[in-house]
């Protein structure tokens, strides 16, 4: 009894020192193969401090390769700047983008109104966030948010957002330009924007452009929002530094196992390491959740091969609930998703994913339509669509779960 007492604490003591972490957008031990990316942000508003007209940034990739934890780094980095001025937000389906927002003009107008050089604009600031309220109808649980003060008659009240979001834009740049401060906005989920949303943000943001301001926009979506821009307007491709976020490379896999696992005293064999590249592709999410259960399984002092083989099927089941949301899905939506994963490979052509599901492309079109709203697919180009998950595929036709490891 005492022996298996003495057993168990050692595996608890074990368990919870295990570095990795499985939840959707949380930061991993070591984040590795972006140092590029954040470098480059980081240049980007040292540029806005020193006066420079910034450059906005949008990362698009698929689901669970970290582009929410991209935006957190950067939040957390940006916010140890004293001259920044730091918010982020999560775009939803159904919520409007001004409801968002206004809390977030509020604090900032509120963070920016200590100078004294800067008083009159924060003031002025504050009557067109009155304006902004009250023209959108802007609540809070059901109540219309209403601001004690006088209106700024002209600013941020003509009722569309094109017009009325730079204004309340160029209040806060021109109070951050006047403290030599930077206004970084983060905004997560971009395809959940409506058109017109993401048009009026790209207004923003070029009007911010030409006038010089110290204001940088950093999004993130799924890789529609490249497309949804370019067709809201055309000067958006030039207007962002586009950044596609993939897989990490073998060199980043490495490190984003092994410096957490020798940091607590465990080594892993080279073997393992290679076979948690071979599995994962490079995905992070599945990265993370994969070196999670292979440090459950694993007895000190090493993590070996057999570890990952063991750790295969619930570090699989772990991502694939972590990330995907059937209970968003239809029956009828299921079955297409379905009907995608028994062609050989992607992207898929509609007519041939039409042609499994038993019906015509055109019929298909609102399927597809949905599918493509609720962030499960994507349209490639023109005729061909995919999966915005990877290994989705092979989890729905039921070779990654069966994978010979």
């Amino acid at each position: 009894m005492a022996q298996d007492s003495l057993l168990s604490d050692s595996f608890t003591m074990q368990a919870h020192k295990n570095p990795f972490v499985t939840g959707d957008g949380v930061t991993p031990p070591k984040l590795a193969g972006r140092d590029g990316v954040l470098r480059d942000v980081t240049i980007s508003y040292q540029r806005a401090l020193e006066g420079i007209p910034p450059r906005s940034f949008m990362f698009i990739g698929l689901r669970g390769v970290g582009k929410t934890v991209l935006l957190n780094k950067i939040a957390q980095d940006a916010e140890d700047e004293a001259k920044c001025v730091v918010s982020m937000i999560e775009a939803q389906e159904g919520r409007p983008l001004t409801e968002l927002l206004f809390p977030l003009l509020g604090t900032t107008l509120r963070k920016l109104s200590k100078a004294e050089l800067a008083k009159d604009i924060v003031a002025k600031g504050f009557r067109a966030l009155r304006n902004f309220a009250q023209t959108f109808k802007i609540s809070f649980r059901g109540v219309e948010i209403s601001i004690e003060t006088a209106p700024e008659p002209g600013v941020a009240d003509s009722g569309n957002l094109e017009f009325d979001l730079p204004d309340m834009f160029e209040l806060i740049g021109k109070a951050a330009l006047k403290q030599s401060k930077v206004r970084i906005l983060l905004i997560d989920e971009v395809q959940c924007l409506t058109k017109d949303e993401l048009g009026a943000l790209i207004v923003t943001m070029h009007k911010m452009s030409q006038r010089g301001l110290s204001v940088v926009l950093i999004g993130a979506g799924l890789p529609q929002v490249a497309k949804l821009a370019g067709e809201t307007k055309s000067y958006a491709e030039r207007l962002f530094d586009w950044r596609r976020i993939g897989p990490l490379s073998h060199d980043a896999i490495n490190q984003a196992i092994r410096i957490p696992v020798e940091q607590r005293g465990v080594t892993i064999e080279t073997e393992a390491l290679d076979k948690i590249a071979e599995i994962t592709r490079g995905y992070p999410f599945f990265i993370q959740a994969l070196a999670f259960y292979s440090w459950q399984e694993a007895q000190p002092p090493a993590i070996t091969l057999a570890d990952i083989r063991k750790a295969y099927r619930p570090a699989v089941e772990s991502m694939i609930d972590g990330i995907v949301r059937f209970n968003r899905l239809t029956a009828t939506e299921v079955e297409y998703v379905k009907a995608m994963s028994q062609l050989p490979s992607a992207p898929y052509r509609v007519g041939d994913v039409a042609a499994i599901f038993g019906r015509s492309a055109s019929s298909c079109s609102r399927i597809r339509d949905n599918l493509i709203k609720k962030g499960t697919v994507y349209s490639t180009q023109l005729g061909y669509i995919d999966f915005t998950i990877p290994l989705f595929a092979k989890y729905l036709n039921g070779t990654l779960l069966e994978a010979k490891v």
